[in-house]
């Protein structure tokens, strides 16, 4: 993932992903407004997040996806995995620039379907400074073969292979480094995380002390690492039990592509 001098032109882009837990601190305390206050030290243009509420009266009945965007000044796309009613659940990706919803499904869930929540994937096509960027939110889930089907389903023809590159696969895997799930998308792709900390990669998870590295950013082979590193400052230690990882990519620009045909902008 380094560039030579044949290489296209890049342009810089910076990306984070983020379990917000339905943006509930670890101190007990309800605020979407903290949690937009972590993104923007984040500094980046592209932000997945995980554990979103959307209607819930356990969350004031608060559409945190959208509050959280117009708080930052970005477009957002939201996907529930989770329907109860009028109540949703589920995964969103904010982008500063322009931006369109290109896929959303649902991912292979245990056999036994109400011992577990619901997980699902959500795809966007972002477009910053003439590059043409394919970002993957998901959510992976607690049980050992759950997440298998679900790594297989997102590696498999209906999402990356459907998926131009450059790609990104960001989310909470909730698989450790060296775990089977981890090694089946380090196989295919890059992991900035270990790419853009010198092979040094930080914990995740649980903020307050974090011990787990379970939240993965993996990138095409055509997209350059610049730098990755996990937020760990005193208010992201308590808005939330996981810290984002933030990832600073140099995505190669598509000659002769236009721009996006319908857009959605802040």
């Amino acid at each position: 993932m380094t560039r030579d001098a044949c290489s296209p032109p890049t342009v810089p882009v910076t990306l984070a992903t983020y379990n917000v837990r339905r943006c509930l601190g670890t101190d007990r305390r309800l605020s979407p407004e903290r949690i937009a206050e972590v993104i923007a030290g984040c500094d980046a243009d592209i932000v997945a997040l995980q554990e979103i509420d959307v209607g819930r009266l356990r969350s004031g009945g608060v559409d945190q996806a959208r509050l959280i965007a117009e708080k930052l000044g970005f477009a957002s796309h939201f996907h529930p995995a989770l329907r109860i009613a009028q109540e949703q659940y589920g995964d969103a990706v904010l982008t500063r620039g322009r931006s369109r919803l290109v896929k959303v499904g649902f991912l292979p869930g245990p056999r036994i379907s109400w011992l577990a929540e619901p997980r699902g994937a959500i795809r966007i096509e972002a477009v910053l400074d003439g590059a043409r960027l394919q970002v993957i939110n998901t959510h992976f889930g607690l049980g050992r073969r759950e997440r298998r089907a679900q790594a297989l389903a997102l590696l498999g023809t209906d999402w990356l292979g459907q998926c131009p590159a450059p790609v990104v696969v960001a989310g909470d895997l909730n698989s450790l480094p060296g775990g089977q799930v981890y090694r089946s998308f380090a196989a295919r792709m890059g992991d900035a995380h270990l790419a853009g900390s010198q092979g040094k990669p930080a914990p995740t998870f649980p903020s307050r002390r974090p011990l787990l590295r379970i939240d993965h950013v993996f990138v095409s082979q055509d997209i350059e690492v610049a730098d990755a590193a996990v937020l760990r400052t005193p208010l992201a230690s308590v808005a939330s039990d996981h810290l984002p990882l933030v990832v600073r990519l140099r995505v190669p620009v598509q000659e002769g592509k236009a721009g996006l045909a319908e857009t959605d902008g802040p």
